[in-house]
This record gives structure tokens, C-alpha cells and sequence, in this order.
């Protein structure tokens, strides 16, 4: 059985928990050091040229560097960071060098941190950014890309789910 709503913003959330969507920890770094925040919105706009789009918060305290660096990194989560997703969305708000001494990082092109073991990292600059409502949206140009495991962490139903293709 299904109900209608008003497209209103409890019900919107509401249906939006009903889209998994990869997890993801995106960074940068900057004057300030290495920066990164946990978001399920980043899609694919286009493969050529080879484009992606990240929604941040406008409120967020990290919007302004990103916005100032213009660079980023889309890490997208395997099952076993599992347990960073919740640091990286500022759970227990630690400073963000103890964020980042939870797991190894490298460089890619940009210079913004790649997570090691990620399932796949999309290192980017950011070519444009629209704001809309809440949120600013970043238009990605991807200018390297490393891939590892190809199991993934999904959010779907307000929890986390493991997807393993080997399990299959």
C-alpha cells in the first residue's frame, strides 16, 4: 500500500531515505591543512569530459574552503571504513588531523587526500559551483582516478549496507 504526501521537507527526506546511495568522504586541503566531510550526494554528470557533482551545505563550516581551494576528492567507502563515515560527519567532532590519522591517505593530481584503500577515488578540481536552496553544487572536472576493491558501502533506510559482488 502507498500514500501521497505534500512534496513538503519531512516527506521529501522521508522518500529520499528510500534511494541508497554510495557513502563517500570528500577532501581537500588547503592553508588550513586536509579538510573532508561525509556525503551520499555526488553523481555522475557526464564521461566526457569526465564530470561529477558533490552538494555540500551552504551552512557547513567547510563550505567557504572548499570553495576557496577548489579542489576535492571523492572517496568512495568500502565496507571496513564503515566506521569513518559517522567521524568524517562530524560524530564526536574530533579535530580533523585526528579524522585524518584514522586512515592512510596519498596524492593524487590535486593534492587533496585520496583514501588509500577506497573502493574508488575521483580526484577533482571544482569548475563550477551552482547554489541552490541549501545547498552549493559542485561541478566536478576529474582529473585522476584510482580505483581499489570493488565492494562498496551504501546508506539506504537511515543505515549503512555492505555490497560485496564476491558474495553474489
Amino acid at each position: 500500500m502507498s500514500e501521497m504526501f505534500l512534496a513538503d521537507q519531512k516527506s521529501y527526506r522521508e522518500a529520499m531515505s528510500r534511494v541508497g546511495a554510495a557513502v563517500n568522504i570528500i577532501t581537500t586541503t588547503g592553508p588550513e591543512g586536509d579538510s573532508g566531510f561525509t556525503a551520499s550526494a555526488v553523481c555522475s554528470v557526464t564521461d566526457d569530459p569526465p564530470t561529477l557533482l558533490v552538494c555540500m551545505n551552504r551552512t557547513a563550516k567547510l563550505n567557504p574552503t572548499f570553495k576557496e581551494t577548489r579542489i576535492l576528492c571523492v572517496n568512495v567507502l568500502a565496507p571496513e571504513h564503515e566506521e569513518l563515515s559517522p567521524v568524517f560527519a562530524s560524530v564526536g567532532e574530533l579535530p580533523m588531523a585526528e579524522r585524518f590519522a584514522l586512515a592512510a591517505w596519498r596524492r593524487l593530481t590535486t593534492g587533496a587526500p585520496a583514501l588509500e584503500t577506497a573502493a574508488a577515488s575521483f580526484d577533482c578540481t571544482i569548475d563550477q559551483i551552482t547554489e541552490v536552496g541549501t545547498h552549493s553544487v559542485f561541478f566536478c572536472g576529474v582529473k585522476a582516478i584510482r580505483l581499489g576493491a570493488a565492494a562498496g558501502l551504501i546508506y539506504h533506510g537511515r543505515a549503512y549496507h555492505r555490497i560485496d559482488p564476491q558474495a553474489a
